[in-house]
């Protein structure tokens, strides 16, 4: 079952950082914008990669595993595009966001959390016949 057993822990983490990332990026639109807009529109973009990563984790049944395969496959690549862009390019990111240095501001849970999310799914898959 998607949302049973680990799924359960799985799913608070996700919620968990849908509501740090939503409340981090809110606040730094709200406050600073003009300081690094990159980098506070890419945390409003994880935030939301979150927030629906965690409503298909949820609702489980095959729409919820096609969304959240499909939020995870993302979050999966904007951490690893936005963790290396951060590194070679320290100038486009005057500020973190979330996936930048491959999630370090969250102890690296962000490069963690789709990796476990994708193989959570792989894992409670049918195996139809």
């Amino acid at each position: 079952m998607l949302n049973g057993g680990p799924g359960r822990v799985l799913i608070a983490v996700y919620l968990l950082f849908a509501i740090a990332a939503t409340a981090r990026a809110g606040l730094q639109i709200a406050t600073r914008f003009g300081e690094a807009p990159l980098a506070y529109l890419l945390s409003a973009f994880a935030a939301v990669v979150y927030i629906i990563a965690t409503y298909g984790l949820a609702r489980a049944g095959e729409l919820g595993r096609r969304i959240a395969l499909v939020c995870c496959t993302i979050e999966l690549v904007g951490v690893l595009v936005v963790g290396t862009a951060s590194l070679l390019v320290p100038s486009a990111f005057p500020d973190d966001t979330v996936w930048s240095g491959f999630g370090e501001g969250y102890g690296y849970i962000p490069l963690l959390l789709p990796a476990l999310g994708l193989l959570w799914l792989w894992r409670t898959r049918s195996t139809r016949a």
